[in-house]
């Protein structure tokens, strides 16, 4: 008597594997470096210079794991929508490939983790940690209900630099704050680019984005938040004494910006998109003419 086949229990892991790197966005790292440049930003501004390497480790580690676990919250949040979105529904929770008890384990663990590498540091980064948490669990909510829901994003995103000043500094000075209004404007602008590529299926779906807030008016919009945002970053390097590489970063940031804008003006779903990716330079730029006015 011939025993059965064998099955592939290595095979059917990678398989499950590979479903929850799709899940947490792995496969498109937009989102972490968009998450990961602020945070930077604010490490580079309080140490004036290269921080500790371990508060940059964990920092940068720390990114990783909440935009992903950020990622699975919002497909569980929007289980129900995302098979009506031509560009979601082939994520792995929208089409059922795995369950919801599996999203919110996943992100459940990718949450303790982060919690866990900021054990060593202060008692304010600590603290902080709890409010960051709750940003980024409830933002997915937020678009049932508030119009401009890229504004709760973009203090969900720039939440790391408050926490990145109170790991060097043990407090967080005013210019974390004027930090944040800065990442708050830019994460509207880049998300409204966003925001554009499915604004036909969010209206028919009853989704809140600020595409169909701003309407005919959202080049406008795109351009003023972006004009924001960089004179607000303009004013953090005057306060914080900083030099001409800086500002000649936020010079070149700008010149991306005009470059996006331009290529929107038709308002097609790809050249949206690409405008959206773009942003990863334009937080790039604004890194490097900080990295090197401190002297990387």
């Amino acid at each position: 008597m011939t025993s059965p086949p064998a099955t592939n229990p290595p095979g059917a892991l990678a398989e499950r594997l590979l479903l929850y790197a799709r899940l947490v966005r792995l496969d498109k790292p937009i989102g972490i470096l968009l998450l990961l440049w602020p945070t930077l930003w604010a490490l580079w501004f309080a140490a004036d210079g290269v921080p500790p390497w371990h508060i940059l480790a964990i920092f940068v580690a720390g990114t990783v794991l909440m935009r992903s676990a950020g990622c699975a919250i919002n497909d569980y949040a929007d289980r129900d929508f995302d098979p009506h979105v031509a560009r979601t529904r082939a994520r792995p929770l929208a089409s059922r490939r795995i369950s919801t008890r599996e999203a919110l384990a996943v992100a459940g663990g990718l949450s303790l983790v982060a919690f866990l590498l900021v054990l060593p540091l202060n008692g304010l980064v600590i603290a902080l940690s709890f409010p960051a948490l709750f940003l980024a669990a409830s933002y997915p909510f937020t678009k049932r209900f508030f119009a401009l829901p890229q504004a709760y994003l973009g203090i969900a995103f720039g939440f790391g630099i408050p926490m990145g000043f109170a790991a060097v500094l043990g407090t967080i000075p005013p210019i974390g704050w004027w930090m944040l209004g800065a990442n708050i404007l830019w994460t509207i602008a880049y998300d409204t680019e966003y925001a554009m590529v499915d604004r036909d299926d969010d209206r028919q779906i009853g989704i809140r984005t600020s595409a169909l807030l701003f309407g005919r008016a959202d080049l406008l919009a795109v351009s003023l938040c972006h004009a924001g945002f960089l004179l607000l970053m303009a004013w953090c390097g005057v306060l914080a004494g900083l030099g001409v590489l800086y500002h000649l970063g936020l010079v070149v940031a700008a010149a991306m910006v005009v470059w996006q804008v331009w290529q929107m003006r038709g308002r097609e779903r790809d050249t949206c998109f690409r405008a959206f990716l773009h942003n990863n330079w334009v937080g790039a730029a604004v890194f490097a003419g900080l990295a090197l006015d401190t002297g990387l």
